[in-house]
């Protein structure tokens, strides 16, 4: 057995940590406050608190996994449920905006795997609120967020209009790398009724909400052409 484990090369961290790590460092440096929440969820806090309403494509168990036995239970299908919680846990201490988070952390849906899908990944969402936060702010984060990322290259970004229901507006953002545009990443201003929800004043206070898949990231940064390959612990494979 010795023999066998010296066969291997010293462990190292996954690419997916080392993507991870670099994307919370970078968020930090830009006043962000990492949270954490739980991967098994109720539908409030995956749903319903976010203006997802009862008949949305995402509650059919294609999209969602439902926890056989226990009523309500789903496993999260994004990070926003952190965000949800944060701001409960604000108002009920008696805190208000300003404010900035991102929740990096797994997360789970019932779609088909191939080269750039997985039943389960990794995302980092981030949630600025404040008075008078607007697109023009969501726009400079995001764009400092990749240029520190892609360190030494020339990159982009564009908005173009789409439908998420606890944004709005909402925005598909392209990024451009060389002459490339790639559609990367959902984002928006937070819906009034997402606020309502939290016991937050949407009449005062208002910001924007953004998720960016890490799993997408670490391809494009490691020129990894498989994402199921970061799944695989055969260390025989040695994929990485």
């Amino acid at each position: 057995m010795e023999e066998d484990i010296k066969k291997y090369k010293k462990g190292s961290l996954h690419p997916l940590t080392l993507i991870t790590n670099e994307a919370v460092s970078i968020f930090k440096d830009l006043g962000f406050v990492v949270e954490v929440g739980p991967e098994l969820e109720d539908e409030w806090y995956n749903f319903d608190a976010l203006n997802v309403p009862k008949d949305h494509p995402a509650r059919d168990m294609q999209d969602t996994f439902f926890i056989k036995g226990q009523k309500e239970k789903v496993l999260r299908t994004h990070t926003s449920n952190t965000q949800i919680r944060f701001m409960e846990e604000l108002v009920k201490s008696g805190g208000v905006p300003p404010f900035a988070i991102v929740v990096p952390g797994k997360v789970f849906r019932n779609e088909s795997t191939d080269v750039t899908h997985e039943m389960q990944f990794y995302q980092i969402e981030g949630l600025m609120i404040g008075e008078d936060i607007s697109v023009a702010h969501m726009k400079g984060v995001l764009l400092e967020f990749f240029k520190r990322f892609f360190d030494g290259e020339e990159v982009d970004i564009r908005l173009r209009p789409s439908f998420f229901p606890f944004v709005e507006p909402g925005f598909e953002i392209d990024l451009k790398k060389g002459d490339k545009w790639i559609e990367l990443l959902g984002a928006g201003m937070v819906h009034p009724n997402v606020l309502k929800n939290c016991g937050i004043d949407g009449e005062k206070y208002q910001g924007f909400a953004f998720g960016i898949g890490l799993d997408r990231l670490m391809m494009m940064k490691l020129k990894i052409s498989d994402v199921r390959l970061s799944y695989q612990g055969d260390l025989r494979l040695n994929q990485f």
